[in-house]
């Protein structure tokens, strides 16, 4: 029983002591001690019991420090636990030193809060960065089509990165700017023979206003000569005129045509009553004699003269008159 219990207990003291140091970060304090950060064991364990990794906050306040920056643990921790990227935010502070850029650890913590990358932005303040537009199509007033690829050097500007616009802004104004300088022109040729003018041009509207960039300068890297727009679109508009002109004739004919039938359904109407009526005459002419107010002497003569107005016709080549009479 002695031997066993002489046994367990360096066990326990073994596992307590495993336990200690994997929840204290003991070699992690001694770093930090031997590299000039203050730090107690306190406040390692209160980082443990806040579910913060200590190595993610000891390390960039070890490289801080080694850089002579002066920063709190409390600063550090409050900005990991917000989400922060600490390595980042000291990275920016560190080179915005050696660049004598003033830059405090609040503002440098909350650019990076607000989702940018703050030591890049440092580092793009420093050494501008260029911007290349996609190919952009201008139309001048004389109907050719420009295709135009620019290179914008920007400068990071640190007082706007919080708040301000970006890439995606800078690339619409220069595109919108490209644009409007074309479409102003009178003459394809004169934006061909200078291109210096579209950049002149939108540098003078200020592009950069409310943006967290400084435009320095605008260069044309191409110019292609696209598409005559306005060939194209005038012979659009030829195309469309004769297809109106035809869809109007046409409408004409029917209308026309329309008339004529309506026109031969009225003859063909005229006729059928002539001769409704023309069948009628002889039931007159009989109903007459029968009640007397025509006589027979009356019929011969009114025969007689249809007779002579015939012959009279037919004697004068009136072939047609003729047969309507026979008819």
């Amino acid at each position: 029983m002695e031997m066993l219990e002489s046994f367990i207990i360096p066990i326990i003291i073994i596992v307590l002591i495993i336990l200690f140091l994997s929840f204290v970060p003991l070699g992690l304090w001694v770093t930090a001690y031997f590299s000039g950060v203050s730090v107690g064991i306190g406040t390692l364990i209160g980082m443990r019991l806040r579910r913060v990794n200590p190595g993610r906050i000891i390390r960039p306040m070890i490289k801080a420090t080694k850089a002579g920056l002066t920063l709190e643990i409390d600063e550090l921790e409050a900005h990991y636990l917000a989400g922060g990227d600490i390595d980042s935010v000291v990275d920016a502070l560190i080179a915005a030193q050696r660049a004598n850029i003033d830059l405090e650890f609040k503002r440098a913590a909350a650019i990076d809060l607000a989702g940018r990358d703050v030591f890049e932005a440092v580092q793009v303040s420093v050494t501008p960065k260029v911007i290349e537009t996609p190919v952009i199509a201008a139309v001048a007033r004389n109907g050719i089509e420009l295709r135009v690829k620019a290179k914008v050097t920007v400068r990071a500007n640190i007082e706007r990165l919080v708040g301000g616009a970006g890439e995606e802004t800078i690339i619409a104004r220069v595109g919108e700017g490209i644009v409007t300088t074309i479409g102003s022109s009178i003459d394809h040729s004169a934006v061909l023979e200078n291109p210096d003018a579209i950049s002149q041009t939108i540098l003078k509207k200020g592009l950069d206003s409310g943006t967290a960039y400084e435009i320095l300068s605008i260069d044309i890297a191409d110019v292609d000569v696209g598409r005559n727009i306005g060939a194209k679109l005038q012979a659009e508009q030829a195309e469309a005129d004769k297809r109106i002109a035809q869809a109007k004739a046409e409408e004409r004919r029917a209308t026309a045509v329309a008339e004529e039938q309506e026109n031969v359904a009225k003859t063909q109407e005229m006729r059928a009553k002539v001769v409704e009526a023309q069948s009628e005459v002889p039931q007159a002419l009989a109903e007459a004699l029968r009640s007397g107010n025509l006589g027979v002497m009356d019929y011969y003569r009114l025969d007689n003269v249809k007779a002579d107005t015939s012959m009279r016709r037919s004697f004068s080549g009136d072939t047609k008159a003729r047969e309507s009479d026979e008819d």
